[in-house]
């Protein structure tokens, strides 16, 4: 629950007012929004045979705009229920260093989440309503990540949030979009993309348990332990390779899926710095890790599955 704001900040080490929005806007995630978008953007390009880059540009600002707005309304209100303080081993959090109030921040949030309805107007227009709905759930989702009566960050749910929303929903929105249709293929996407985003929440609350389970959460990472958080985090590997290979047996282009597989290598380093007794600053780097593995992983499988259309053609 919201509950006060600090009395006093400190603003003695404030940065100027771009570095500041930067590290508030926190731009090292948004490859977690940006991916379906684009992965949506490929599958149905595939399956339509029509590339259209009015979708992929309308999503990626609405989705960027959406990340960016749970981003700044995570920062105010994780500081104002105590979950960011003085003992934060994470990354700069700009509400909780006294840099900015939480009310600015929350008005800040305000603002981007218009900005994100704005951006899907145009997809709305083309989609209808179950693009509208999707929009509307996915920011009333975001603002539910931090706050509301059972705040989704503060409980065991939010990998389950992250992969349907950054990776079933986003894919299948903008791929239904391009065919008015939801496949099997579009599913498996979805999931591929989807459950890497997971496994960034995953590292951050395995990073966070002590502090978490201080300020009374109960997340996911906090019921397995680290050991078991870390064993979760091979078993979303597994679950990628599966949905790749399951992915090519759709046969056509779609055995380009195959070329997800080496991308899975750059997850090899991630794995080998994490440890149960790891210190902060080694899941902070797999983080940023997890992040370019989620980032390069969509990047790979999109040009093997157009590659592999080519092919086709």
């Amino acid at each position: 629950m919201i509950q006060h704001e600090p009395d006093s900040p400190n603003r003695n080490d404030r940065p100027g007012p771009v570095r500041l929005a930067l590290i508030a806007a926190r731009p090292h995630t948004l490859p977690l929004s940006l991916s379906p978008v684009l992965a949506g953007s490929v599958v149905g390009w595939i399956e339509s045979g029509s590339f259209r880059p009015d979708i992929l540009l309308a999503g990626a600002l609405a989705a960027a705009a959406i990340q960016i707005g749970t981003n700044l309304h995570n920062d105010a209100v994780d500081t104002l229920n105590g979950t960011d303080d003085e003992k934060r081993v994470g990354p700069v959090r700009v509400t909780q260093r006294g840099w900015v109030t939480p009310t600015q921040m929350l008005r800040a949030s305000h603002v981007v989440f218009a900005l994100a309805f704005l951006f899907g107007s145009y997809l709305v227009a083309l989609g209808g309503l179950p693009i509208l709905l999707i929009g509307v759930i996915s920011v009333i989702a975001a603002y539910g990540y931090s706050s509301g009566p059972w705040p989704i960050s503060r409980g065991p749910l939010g990998e389950l949030f992250v992969l349907v929303f950054f990776g079933l929903v986003a894919v299948g929105g903008i791929a239904w979009l391009h065919t008015g249709q939801l496949t099997t293929a579009t599913v498996l996407v979805g999931l591929v993309v989807g459950l890497p985003a997971s496994m960034v929440l995953l590292v951050n609350n395995a990073r966070d348990i002590e502090t978490d389970r201080a300020a009374g959460r109960k997340t996911l990472a906090i019921v397995l332990g680290r050991r078991g958080s870390l064993r979760l985090f091979a078993v979303f590997l597994v679950a990628v390779a599966a949905s790749l290979v399951l992915l090519a047996f759709q046969g056509g282009p779609w055995l380009g899926a195959l070329a997800g597989l080496g991308g899975l290598l750059t997850a090899i380093p991630i794995w080998n710095r994490l440890g149960e007794n790891a210190a902060p600053e080694a899941f902070n780097e797999s983080l940023k890790g997890t992040v370019k593995f989620q980032m390069a992983l969509t990047a790979v499988v999109c040009a093997g599955l157009l590659l592999a259309t080519l092919v086709n053609f």
